[in-house]
């Protein structure tokens, strides 16, 4: 026979389980905002019944239910769609911080416009035509003088714009850095602390929520491959293991670039910052310093007009002209090496050899480039330096005097707007160009470079929220959801109250009202 109480506990085990899914339904109303948060629910389950008890079997029908009980409470939460988040997080962060990089370069250079390096040297080549119309006028060299100082000091702070971007991009891979090692700490602990818990037979929901909104953060710096183990996440970069660490093994700068070069590292915000550092920023480094480089030195082919008389000792292509040779009888063919070697063909206002019109600036080291690049001291100090003439004549004593009124090296300075010049400086390949033109497509790559990245990255924020808008479907709190499961267990609640009143009346009865007839 049945046991007196048995409805009594059943009716018990009804309240505590509908409790518990009261409690849960409300925690997840709670976060229902909570970033990482999964939603979770109590899995109910009939408790195991017992048959009524008897000598041999037991004459009721059936076995007696003994209610309900609380199996577990679980998050919902699918690992297919995780994986697939971080897989395209990591992409989402490359992508993201290149095109901030272009962005920043797009400033930089700052073309088209009228205040960009264009415009300067353009100005450059204008203010030598305007030398060539009357060499001999103190404002039209104290104007080119003017003009080359504002174009190197261009190139010079261009260049330091680059070099601080550099740095920054340097800086933010450190910091970064620090973000991952603390990151990959904070999952190892976690690791710890839920298997432990689990160890006692309880789920870590939360916990597993905080270790997962992590490797999702850690997924945007890094490309990582994340495997569920024994003893909690298996995290790694390629072949580098980043959870669990080697005991006080941290990534450094060192490791991160190797991993960069070995393409460990492949994706992510890291990635993209390394990878914009050493192609775009450097890359357009390298650019500008080609550009003054060629400018300075670069070969290219120009006439030299018959009658002009070249220095004594002047080499071209392997021709030495001295003496009598000097003269050109006429219109001649020649490579010259740079604006510094077309200088040097002609003479100053003090009858000198013209000296190279660039340098590199005071206690710089190794050759021109962007960031080093000047006007010769000695012609910044004196405009009469500059060389503008290429005739001489001959004095009855032998003697040459130069004809200061001439033009002829202003003239060809003045063209050279319009000379192709190799800017290959190898001596396996030729890329002859225009000054301006080399810088046009310089400014038209930045611009190519620029609309792709945002293209990408527009494309991958639109993939990262599909996935992300999928997961939540899955894994997000509902409010509506939630206020009818809210309902549903309050009136399970309310009506297991209901069945133990019941059974509480149903013993009163039986305890203190039976056996008292006719008293």
């Amino acid at each position: 026979m049945p046991s007196t109480f048995h409805g009594l506990e059943t009716a018990r085990r009804s309240l505590f389980a509908t409790q518990s899914a009261l409690n849960t339904t409300g925690h997840n109303i709670a976060n229902a905002n909570t970033v990482g948060y999964s939603r979770q629910v109590v899995n109910l389950s009939a408790s195991r019944p017992m048959e009524a008890l008897g000598y041999t079997k037991s004459v009721a029908a059936g076995q007696l239910g003994t209610g309900v009980e609380v199996t577990s409470i679980t998050r919902i939460r699918e690992r297919f769609l995780d994986n697939q988040f971080r897989n395209e997080y990591k992409s989402h962060g490359n992508f993201t911080v290149q095109l901030d990089t272009l962005s920043k370069l797009e400033g930089i250079v700052n073309e088209p416009s009228d205040t960009g390096l264009r415009t300067v040297i353009a100005n450059f080549w204008n203010s030598w035509s305007d030398l060539s119309k009357n060499p001999e006028n103190a404002d039209g060299r104290k104007v080119v003088m003017e003009q080359t100082m504002a174009m190197v000091d261009a190139f010079n702070y261009t260049a330091k714009q680059l070099s601080d971007l550099k740095a920054d991009l340097t800086e933010n891979v450190q910091i970064n850095l620090d973000t991952v090692n603390s990151l990959a700490s904070s999952i190892h602990q976690l690791n710890s602390e839920i298997t432990r818990i689990e160890g006692l037979g309880d789920n870590a929901n939360d916990l597993r929520d905080q270790r997962d909104l992590l490797a999702d953060e850690l997924s945007g710096l890094v490309n990582i491959r994340v495997e569920e183990g024994q003893d909690g996440y298996n995290i790694s970069m390629g072949s580098v293991q980043l959870v669990p660490a080697v005991a006080g093994a941290e990534l450094d700068m060192a490791a991160i670039e190797s991993a960069f070069a070995s393409g460990d590292l492949n994706s992510g915000e890291i990635y993209g910052t390394i990878h914009s550092r050493d192609h775009f920023v450097q890359g357009y480094m390298n650019e500008l310093d080609n550009l003054v480089q060629t400018m300075a030195y670069g070969e290219f082919e120009i006439t030299l007009p018959a009658g002009s008389v070249l220095p004594e000792g002047t080499v071209l292509e392997g021709v030495t002209y001295s003496g009598a040779n000097r003269t050109l009888a006429e219109d001649t063919i020649v490579k010259v090496q740079g604006l510094n070697g077309l200088h040097q063909l002609g003479y100053n206002l003090s009858g000198e050899k013209g000296e190279p019109f660039f340098t590199t600036a005071a206690g710089a080291v190794g050759g021109i480039t962007a960031a080093n690049i000047t006007l010769n001291p000695n012609i910044a100090a004196n405009s009469n330096l500059i060389a503008t003439s290429m005739r001489v004549m001959m004095n009855p004593d032998g003697t040459e005097t130069v004809v200061k009124g001439n033009n002829g090296l202003a003239v060809l300075f003045s063209q050279m707007r319009d000379v192709r010049f190799d800017f290959d400086q190898s001596a396996t390949g030729e890329n002859k160009n225009t000054v301006d033109a080399y810088f046009r497509s310089v400014v038209g790559q930045l611009g190519v470079q620029a609309a792709e990245a945002t293209r990408m990255q527009k494309n991958q924020h639109i993939i990262v929220e599909q996935v992300d808008s999928r997961r939540q479907s899955v894994s997000g709190v509902s409010l509506d959801e939630e206020m009818s499961n809210l309902i549903k267990f309050q009136h399970a609640y309310n009506a297991a109250a209901r069945n133990m009143t019941m059974i509480d009346e149903v013993l009163e009865r039986v305890i203190n009202g039976m056996g008292r007839v006719g008293l």
